[in-house]
């Protein structure tokens, strides 16, 4: 979307505050219990809890993206952003029941090959609608560019369609009450909203686990929010950007989230995530030298392939510690808490990028997205320190 906002003439500053329709994301932990619980009307009858409900975001998802592509942002950038924003609730809307989901079907023995599956697939995915979406965009317009993107969320339906609903669900009975209609809403606030982040709140640290959560990948989306606009500027077109950012930057991020993987299992998960972030940080110094270099396609390659790397081994070793702070009584819940947190540094601040740019040179904006990652590790740090050894749980 922002290489489609860009080409409509739009300010950095206006792409930037794009970045807050995906609120969604940061919030979607607030209505996370509403779909842990809550039975849809007649597609969950039929499908059954959890993948009634994947069925019924996924609709709403195919509409609202017809909706987006629609729009003309040169016209109605309000109504661009509104559908956007729609389009960021149905997507964060089918997180939360994927999310859960995985962790429901599989056995205990097949999580790390569930989470495996799962990134893989995300990325697949990105590259469809990363270089995909931009190689179309070359030959089409941006309303066909996302009718297909709204055709291939298809895949998802058919996968739900033919996938079984989790044996947890299928048995699941709300626990028996004596108290009336109200004592029982009570009861089920209680166990489905309450619970989850009280049990949470139990732990030693968990306000500065939030912020950590928050910050830890901020560096990167701070510069994320403004990559494509920067490239744009530099003279890159729409088939450079598709090769080299999305496909080889793609092909980058599977070999940083493998060596992530190997360098967890050596070194433990702290002192990976410690490694991981300072590497992240160095990484937003490459668009500092690629703003000097300008259309230079060798220069990108290299920028991509460290950044990309780098963000691969953060992201394997940062979802690894998400998960390792989930109770599995209260998963959907806090896993989406948590994930909500993460998303925070995508979105809201995050969206400030675009106002510095517009304000400063390039290599001065990646110069502060580099200084932006040091607030996510004095927080690992002190996590460290409060807990008396590496930011694990109490």
């Amino acid at each position: 979307m922002s290489f489609w906002l860009k080409e409509a003439a739009l300010s950095n500053t206006a792409i930037g505050l794009f970045a807050s329709v995906a609120t969604p994301y940061a919030l979607k932990f607030l209505w996370a219990p509403l779909i842990d619980r809550v039975r849809m009307p007649l597609l969950c009858s039929w499908l059954g809890r959890r993948r009634g409900w994947a069925l019924t975001t996924q609709l709403a998802l195919i509409v609202s993206l017809l909706g987006l592509g629609s729009t003309d942002p040169t016209r109605d950038a309000g109504m661009t952003a509104l559908w956007a924003f729609v389009v960021a609730f149905c997507s964060a809307s089918q997180d939360i029941v994927i999310d859960a989901y995985r962790v429901e079907v599989l056995e205990e023995r097949q999580y790390a090959a569930g989470a495996a599956a799962v990134v893989f697939g995300y990325r697949i995915g990105m590259l469809a609608s990363g270089a995909g979406a931009l190689l179309l965009a070359t030959y089409v317009g941006w309303f066909e560019v996302y009718a297909v993107m709204a055709a291939l969320v298809g895949v998802g339906v058919l996968t739900v369609l033919v996938s079984r609903e989790p044996a947890a669900f299928t048995e699941f009975e709300a626990p028996p009450h004596s108290g009336g209609r109200l004592a029982g809403a009570m009861a089920s606030f209680q166990a489905a909203v309450v619970a989850p982040f009280a049990d949470f709140m139990t732990r030693r640290g968990w306000l500065l686990i939030l912020l950590f959560v928050m910050l830890y990948k901020f560096g990167d989306a701070l510069a994320g929010v403004m990559t494509n606009p920067f490239l744009i500027e530099l003279g890159f077109s729409k088939a450079e950007v598709a090769t080299v950012v999305k496909t080889y930057g793609l092909a980058a991020t599977l070999v940083g989230a493998a060596a992530g993987g190997a360098l967890m299992n050596r070194m433990g998960l702290i002192p990976c995530l410690w490694v991981c972030g300072v590497l992240q940080m160095l990484s937003n110094l490459t668009f500092a030298v690629q703003a000097w270099a300008g259309h230079n396609l060798a220069m990108l390659t290299v920028t991509i392939g460290l950044e990309n790397l780098a963000g691969g081994m953060g992201t394997a070793a940062f979802v690894a510690y998400l998960s390792s702070l989930c109770n599995v009584a209260y998963t959907a819940t806090q896993y989406a808490l948590l994930s909500s947190f993460m998303s925070t540094a995508r979105t809201w601040l995050s969206s400030s990028g675009g106002w510095l740019a517009d304000h400063m040179s390039w290599p001065e904006f990646f110069v502060l997205t580099t200084a932006a990652a040091l607030p996510g590790l004095v927080l690992l740090w002190m996590l460290g320190r409060l807990q008396g050894r590496p930011a694990a749980l109490s």
